[in-house]
């Protein structure tokens, strides 16, 4: 028997019934070698950790843009808290913790330089649109390895793809916009929980708003300080999912309103502030030159890292390009092609 095995045999007799379950994965997109010790998910969580898409979350945009404090939030470490948040959650409804870890560390890989800025520009230029989530799909079936993609399971591409809540309801009640799994569902209110409590707070250390200023019918149900909101809204999310027998993941009403009531103060007081929204006007008019640069100098584009897939339309190769980039990337390209350089003397 190899250690996969074992570790499958493991998991039907300890999680709940109602969890993912290693050997009964759906399968990846095209068939492979199993790995003698580790399980599909756990090979799917590696093969994004160590995606080159993943390392360069470490220089993109949270909220705020190329932070020069070390304590600020970037993508990278986002996407970290969040997956601790899951994997507490998972492992206390007795869930597929490496399902769920995979699948959080995989959900924002297509995220757009300078955050959503970044976003609101593609969608406007790209045809068809461009959405973060449908990016991040994209990114593990075909961009990452040359074209190759990840080759993950259907589970984890299922959680990635339908994680995003935008500014509608944080539950989803049809299956057409809801993870197949309860991990997947796990992912996508650990995103939330993770997103509205550290903005705050790196909102708080960088002086655009300060605590006082939240209101208390919010403050007195999730909790002033970043670890007792984190705290407070684990706890919650488990006890009313344990409620329900651990086959359906939610939150309290009350939960779920200060939640929603605090997401819609952060886009007032936060994301929309001028002092936020002035620098992602600059990074959304740097973005939208490069796209149309690339478009009319294809040769350019190909020169400095831009790559051409299968039957791709240009517009779609140059989305691709710039939605992988790094902050600072976007920034030195920016000067490289369109500000003029000192004449240096040999």
């Amino acid at each position: 028997m190899s250690i996969r095995t074992s570790q499958e045999e493991l998991e039907l007799s300890t999680l709940a019934q109602d969890a993912c379950f290693s050997s009964r994965s759906r399968g990846r997109q095209y068939q492979s070698k199993a790995c003698s010790i580790r399980t599909v998910f756990q090979h799917d969580r590696d093969r994004i950790l160590h995606s080159k898409t993943f390392r360069r979350l470490k220089y993109k945009t949270q909220v705020f843009l190329s932070p020069e404090g070390d304590h600020y939030r970037t993508r990278l470490t986002h996407t970290l808290e969040v997956s601790q948040v899951a994997r507490t959650i998972s492992r206390a409804l007795r869930l597929n913790e490496d399902l769920t870890e995979a699948i959080a560390l995989g959900h924002d890989l297509g995220h757009t330089p300078f955050g959503h800025a970044g976003e609101r520009v593609l969608n406007e230029l790209v045809p068809g649109g461009f959405h973060h989530v449908r990016q991040s799909l994209r990114v593990v079936e075909v961009l990452e390895k040359n074209g190759k993609g990840l080759n993950l399971t259907y589970e984890v591409r299922d959680g990635i793809l339908k994680h995003s809540k935008g500014q509608g309801g944080l539950l989803t009640p049809g299956p057409e916009s809801r993870a197949s799994t309860l991990e997947g569902q796990v992912v996508r209110l650990a995103d939330i929980i993770a997103y509205v409590s550290h903005d705050l707070d790196d909102a708080i250390r960088g002086q655009v708003i300060n605590a006082s200023q939240i209101p208390k019918a919010i403050s007195d149900v999730v909790g002033l300080r970043h670890s007792c909101r984190i705290d407070r809204m684990v706890r919650d999310l488990i006890a009313a999912s344990a409620d329900r027998g651990g086959r359906q993941i939610c939150l309290s009403a009350q939960m779920d309103e200060a939640i929603r009531n605090l997401r819609s103060w952060l886009f007032e007081n936060v994301y929309q502030a001028e002092c936020v929204q002035a620098e992602f006007d600059k990074a959304s008019y740097l973005l939208r030159e490069l796209f149309v640069y690339f478009l009319a100098n294809e040769e350019t584009f190909l020169r400095y890292g831009g790559k051409r897939l299968g039957d791709d339309s240009l517009e779609i190769s140059v989305a691709d390009f710039i939605a992988g980039m790094t902050d600072r990337f976007a920034l030195a390209l920016y000067q490289e092609l369109f500000l003029p350089r000192p004449w240096k003397i040999l």
